[in-house]
């Protein structure tokens, strides 16, 4: 669903009808307008959004073609001085990550389609990052492994992939997202992207990587959404691939 977690309102105060109706003229807007109108526009609706219960501004348009979502009711901020990345579980070599460690990696750039479950996508959407096989080897992944883990700073969220998903070379650990870093909203500044995959699986606010012996259904998953989530053939769904 959305970019990066796909979900549930948060709990919040109701925004009121006028601001709502103001909104829907600004998504209007945001379809037509400059790119700089539409980066406000987005940073405008996903502060609404944290605040709306009703779940009626991630409906709206807007300039990046993305909705908000988020299972938490409120998400901390996190930045190059506090922010971390732990990969551990089955490896030899267990590691913390600062955001400069992270950027200072070699990088990946994807430009591909990003296709929410409920049926709405973005084309042509460019991701940059660590490939998350690099991470791995780098961590030393033992023989018993078979899964992976993935936790985030919304402090519920949760994903998985196997490892073999996971060594795929268009599934990243993204720094980058429509060519600049990755806004709090969006799920920033790390989230995964797994690019064949419907968008719940690239989890926003990434902090977590644990190596597993099997596979621990994520958020999702145990709300009965396909734990492999292949686009085009999983959920029911009969999407074309991602490009």
């Amino acid at each position: 669903m959305n970019p990066g977690q796909t979900e549930q309102p948060n709990d919040g105060r109701p925004i009121g009808r006028r601001v709502f109706l103001g909104t829907l003229g600004l998504g209007a807007l945001g379809v037509i307008a400059a790119p700089p109108l539409q980066r406000g526009l987005e940073s405008f609706l996903g502060g609404i959004a944290g605040k709306d219960p009703t779940g009626l501004t991630g409906l709206l348009p807007n300039g990046g073609g993305f909705r908000y979502y988020s299972v938490a009711a409120s998400v901390p901020h996190r930045g190059a001085a506090d922010y971390r990345l732990t990969v551990d579980g089955l490896v030899d070599h267990p590691r913390s990550y600062t955001l400069a460690e992270l950027r200072a990696l070699p990088r990946t750039r994807l430009v591909k389609d990003v296709q929410c479950v409920t049926g709405w996508r973005v084309p042509g959407t460019p991701f940059e990052g660590v490939r998350l096989s690099h991470l791995l080897d780098a961590a030393g992944v033992r023989s018993s492994a078979r899964a992976l883990r993935f936790t985030c700073f919304d402090g519920t969220y949760t994903e998985s992939l196997t490892l073999e998903q996971a060594r795929r070379p268009d599934v990243l650990v993204a720094l980058r997202m429509q060519d600049k870093d990755i806004t709090h909203d969006h799920g920033g500044p790390v989230r995964l992207y797994v690019a064949p995959m419907y968008f719940y699986k690239s989890a926003k606010w990434l902090s977590g990587i644990t190596v597993t012996d099997r596979v621990r259904p994520g958020y999702w998953e145990d709300l009965g959404y396909d734990v492999d989530a292949w686009v085009g053939s999983s959920n029911g769904r009969t999407d074309e691939p991602t490009s």
